[in-house]
């Protein structure tokens, strides 16, 4: 993987949503230039995304070509959510949604990299992540249950009453019982037995919070191919800088020979596109195709039952969207120019296609012709003439007044590079 200097990293916000619809906010650290691989980072027990061993850890992996995303897990940092309400089953969705996020955005993560409670989310979520080749923790825990004698001056109000405010590195968090039962559920041996991906553990001997034992344990678990190393002097946050400097690099020195799959460099997982471009190319020998822009990429392919793997929204699919996103962008800009009260802006939107009898006012008079429906719902304190202006203005989005107008597509053949 090439080098690349710190300061060509780029640090970007990254969103998504889990599955009850909150959103996640994460931090993607990419490389400045070509993508040697994409990894998620997940962060320990009512951490942060921002935790500097985390932080730290990214922008130097970032450094040796490897893009990592870190993300608040729910009701944690800037993400939505009720931490109340989560437990470690909904780490391990958090942690899907991130890998189909990350997937549809800008590349499956190879890499998987778990601090602390985190190390045993990434453990358990390894084997329905197909692409991920790689997995590291740091501190782990062997089993999620190991974090309960962190709970136990208040455990037995938690069973008593329900639940319990509790006092974690100096901050007050509310436990329910369902999260100790949760993670007393969670049999974490047979997925680390089963995962099947290449595994690095890294912990301190001297861990002042997990001990080195649970290393231990889930090497015995593991199958070959496995790693072990000591954090010598490491404490459990690893907040020496040089501590988790060391093992940025050393994730990036194990990970190449899994992640480049043998080859002397791996091929760039994007290509370059202009500034103002859009690059559509096959994903595979089927209908999937993946659509980048300079900075952005996302997939589309067509239904099932109509011979494709449904691996991303089919071509009318992205027209609508362009269509939609186009509208509520214009009904937004509008009511923040007049000052108009818009709580939110929605847009549903339907292709289909009709015989040009039946509809009254189009010139086209024989045959079929397309129809979209768009419903446009605007929420907040609005009044009737505010609705009505809103709703003409969404006549006026450029994406709307491209489709009514005459196009002149001119194609040309390119040589391939």
């Amino acid at each position: 993987m090439n080098q690349v200097a710190a300061s060509e990293v780029r640090k970007e916000r990254f969103e998504f949503r889990n599955d009850t619809g909150e959103q996640l906010v994460g931090t993607l650290e990419r490389p400045g230039g070509d993508i040697a691989a994409c990894a998620i980072f997940a962060h320990c027990f009512t951490c942060s995304k921002d935790i500097a061993a985390a932080s730290r850890i990214s922008r130097a992996l970032a450094t040796q070509g490897i893009a990592v995303l870190r993300f608040d897990f729910t009701g944690l940092g800037h993400s939505e959510g009720e931490f109340a309400n989560t437990n470690f089953s909904s780490n391990v969705a958090d942690l899907l949604n991130a890998a189909q996020a990350l997937r549809e955005q800008l590349g499956a993560p190879g890499l998987l990299i778990g601090h602390s409670l985190g190390g045993a989310a990434v453990l358990a979520v390894a084997g329905d992540i197909p692409e991920a080749r790689a997995v590291v923790t740091i501190g782990a825990p062997s089993d999620p249950a190991h974090i309960a004698h962190l709970l136990k001056d208040n455990q037995a109000e938690i069973e008593t009453e329900g639940e319990a405010e509790v006092n974690l590195a100096g901050r007050t968090f509310t436990i329910k019982r369902q999260f100790l039962h949760d993670i007393e559920s969670q049999r974490l041996a047979e997925r680390i037995r089963t995962m099947r991906k290449a595994l690095l553990i890294m912990h301190s001997p001297v861990d002042e919070i997990v001990s080195i034992d649970n290393a231990s344990e889930i090497f015995l678990a593991a199958r070959h191919p496995k790693s072990f190393i000591s954090l010598d002097n490491a404490n459990h946050l690893l907040t020496r800088r040089a501590d988790s400097q060391y093992v940025a690099v050393t994730i990036g020195a194990w990970a190449r020979r899994y992640l480049l799959d043998g080859k002397s460099e791996a091929p760039p997982s994007r290509p370059r596109v202009a500034d103002g471009e859009l690059l559509v190319q096959e994903h595979d020998a089927k209908f999937a195709q993946d659509v980048y822009t300079d900075r952005h990429r996302l997939r589309a392919d067509e239904p099932l039952r109509y011979g494709g793997k449904d691996s991303g929204p089919s071509p009318y699919e992205l027209l609508l969207a362009a269509l939609g996103t186009c509208t509520a962008m214009t009904v937004r800009m509008y009511a923040t120019h007049k000052k108009i009260p818009l709580a939110h802006v929605a847009v549903r939107l339907k292709h289909g296609k009709i015989h040009a009898d039946d509809c009254e006012h189009c010139e086209t008079r024989e045959g079929r012709i397309d129809r979209i429906e768009r419903n446009i719902e605007l929420a907040g304190d609005l009044s009737d003439e505010q609705r009505s202006g809103l709703l003409r203005i969404a006549d006026r989005c450029p994406v709307h007044r491209t489709l009514h107008s005459e196009i002149d597509i001119q194609t040309r053949l390119n040589e391939p590079d």
